[in-house]
């Protein structure tokens, strides 16, 4: 089975052309944005429309509470069950988000690393810094080489793995077990970093337009004293100015410059990943780039 995976910075354009490929292809979209899973948080998600649901069917938006805890790994489980359905059924599916690690964890599969465990941790963290190096250095040298031995957490996380599996960290860490049977045709969409500034500013102002200051306040009001468990951007800064830490016009500006930041982060991500198709949308035209897919998805 195939899967096609078009993947890119926030604000750059993946929504229209995956909706695109999906009709022609005749394949469902799983979003791979670490944001959409979260019910209530549509705007500033950027959440397609229902009437754009309705002519592609999605997956993995609106999972969850905003507060509930979810991490790659339960990424990982539920799209590798909505993969093997694919495949029971003889289809094809296509991945779209800006989020790579939800995307490789499918793609290239994750490490197994064991939970924590509540009573090695425990008396773990009861030890000293210098304790803990000397354990560390002796169960798994490399591990020790290798990560900051200053910060206490992943001294910990280390050698609590080492104690659980009887396994050396370091030899753990760099194993990944995939759980599909697809292969995966990888495309970059890109633009130019003036113009992608560009849309993100305005993409911000159209937020504001439709409704994003309502829609935080609704959850604001509903989920005050765990706010702190609500990390997206968009939401944080206007929590700031509904606790009159921020004029409005400060948090919308703190929005528009911490998309920026986090755009530029997500490209450096993904050029460091050598499977990738790269296109940019500031020197090719999305027709172009559409019938180039079409056909390197045809010859995958």
């Amino acid at each position: 089975m195939k899967g096609l995976v078009i993947a890119g910075p926030t604000g750059v354009g993946k929504t229209e052309l995956s909706l695109k490929l999906a009709e022609k292809l005749k394949i469902e979209i799983i979003s791979s944005d670490s944001m959409q899973i979260y019910e209530e948080m549509n705007i500033g998600t950027a959440k397609i429309s229902k009437e754009e649901m309705r002519t592609v069917k999605h997956h993995m938006i609106d999972v969850i509470s905003p507060i509930e805890d979810y991490s790659v790994g339960d990424f990982e489980v539920s799209v590798n069950k909505i993969l093997l359905d694919k495949e029971k059924q003889n289809e094809n599916i296509m991945l779209v988000g800006g989020t790579g690690l939800y995307i490789n964890a499918v793609t290239e599969g994750i490490s197994q690393l064991p939970g924590k465990n509540l009573e090695i941790r425990k008396k773990l963290e009861n030890k000293k810094l210098e304790e803990l190096q000397e354990i560390l250095k002796k169960l798994d040298i490399e591990s020790y080489n290798e990560i900051d031995i200053k910060n206490k957490i992943r001294l910990v996380r280390a050698i609590e793995v080492c104690e659980i599996t009887g396994e050396k960290f370091s030899k753990l860490k760099r194993v990944n077990i995939k759980n599909n049977n697809f292969k995966f045709l990888k495309v970059l969409l890109i633009r130019g970093r003036e113009e992608l500034y560009e849309r993100i500013n305005y993409r911000v102002d159209l937020m504001m337009k439709n409704g994003l200051l309502e829609e935080v306040k609704l959850i604001n009001d509903k989920y005050k004293e765990f706010r702190y468990k609500i990390s997206a951007i968009g939401y944080k800064e206007l929590f700031d100015y509904f606790d009159g830490k921020k004029t409005l016009d400060e948090a919308i500006d703190e929005i528009k410059k911490e998309s920026r930041r986090y755009a530029k982060r997500q490209l450096t991500w993904f050029r460091k990943q050598e499977d990738y198709f790269m296109y940019n949308l500031s020197d090719t035209s999305e027709e172009i780039i559409f019938s180039d897919i079409l056909l390197k998805w045809k010859e995958f």
